[in-house]
């Protein structure tokens, strides 16, 4: 968690909560296929939260990712302004947003801070600039 912990906001449980929440969404995956499980938490700046799952197709390219349904579900609720996202794959393995993910969130929130790890107990925080150095939207 290094320094990112350390901002406001984060030194009272966000992270450890939206990664739980992230983790607890993973049972409602949709995952016939890989059997892998994802779930992400998005928290809105005003303090928000929407969780997402990803959902596979018999279609590969159909299927979607949990950080992008959990996006999709707030925009269509008419959100635009995110602060974190938490996203979990279980204890297996720390899963970090897919390229496409990565760029659908800059669409929205370049600085958004992303929660990945293991457990509540393991987490690594990084900025999306991290993750997507060079990564590009309109400009609004």
């Amino acid at each position: 968690m290094d320094d990112l912990k350390k901002d406001a906001g984060w030194e009272n449980g966000m992270a450890e909560k939206l990664y739980r929440l992230a983790d607890a969404a993973r049972g409602n995956a949709y995952v016939p296929f890989s059997g892998f499980s994802v779930g992400a938490a998005l928290l809105t700046a005003d303090g928000k939260i929407y969780t997402g799952v990803n959902v596979e197709n018999s279609s590969f390219g159909a299927t979607i990712c949990a950080e992008r349904t959990a996006f999709v579900k707030a925009i269509s609720e008419g959100e635009r302004e995110f602060a974190a996202i938490a996203v979990s794959a279980g204890d297996v393995q720390e899963s970090l947003p897919c390229g496409i993910c990565r760029q659908f969130m800059y669409e929205f929130a370049p600085d958004i801070k992303v929660i990945t790890g293991t457990s509540a107990d393991a987490l690594s925080i990084r900025t999306l600039e991290q993750l997507l150095p060079l990564g590009f939207r309109l400009e609004k």
